[in-house]
């Protein structure tokens, strides 16, 4: 292994190894970004045919909830049947027949691992990720001799990404 002789070695090491180890789990993450900036859309969905039973008599906002349908509307409501976009429930037997279009398996658990919260399983994670791109951020500025042009220059874009962040942030 290398040495690690003061702050910018050992810097510049460990972002190094750990940027090889991240390697993988960046590229998943930035795979299921790019899906979930089209998740609006049916880019990479599959229509999937549901058949289940559930509670009977729900309300419009229970009946969304439970189906998990997202912009739900009830089109018409005729005896028992209540009717909608994308299928039908029968408010005396509970049955509901009814299509989501969804993302593949392994695409849709890409996409789980960016939207994780405190409590899921895979939060620790996330929380890891979060913290190894925060030493990668603090950690480039040791990679070049702070009187070097490629220092200078890396502030300057550095400023300019931050600026420009905050402008689109506010926009």
């Amino acid at each position: 292994m290398d040495k690690i002789k003061d702050t910018r070695s050992f810097m510049r090491i460990t972002h190094r190894y750990l940027g090889y180890f991240m390697a993988g789990i960046m590229v998943i993450y930035a795979l299921s970004g790019v899906l979930l900036i089209y998740r609006d859309t049916d880019f990479l969905k599959r229509e999937k045919i549901y058949d289940k039973i559930i509670a009977k008599n729900l309300s419009e906002k229970e009946l969304e909830k439970e189906l998990k349908i997202k912009n739900f509307e009830i089109i018409k409501t005729e005896n028992n049947m209540v009717q909608f976009k994308e299928g039908s429930y029968n408010s005396l037997t509970g049955k509901a027949h009814y299509t989501k279009k969804e993302l593949p398996l392994f695409l849709d658990k890409m996409t789980k691992l960016h939207k994780a919260k405190s409590a899921d399983r895979l939060s620790p994670l996330n929380a890891f990720f979060g913290i190894c791109l925060f030493f990668f951020v603090l950690s480039s500025f040791w990679m070049f001799n702070p009187k070097s042009k490629p220092f200078k220059r890396g502030i300057k874009f550095a400023i300019a990404g931050l600026v420009i962040s905050i402008i689109l942030l506010l926009v």
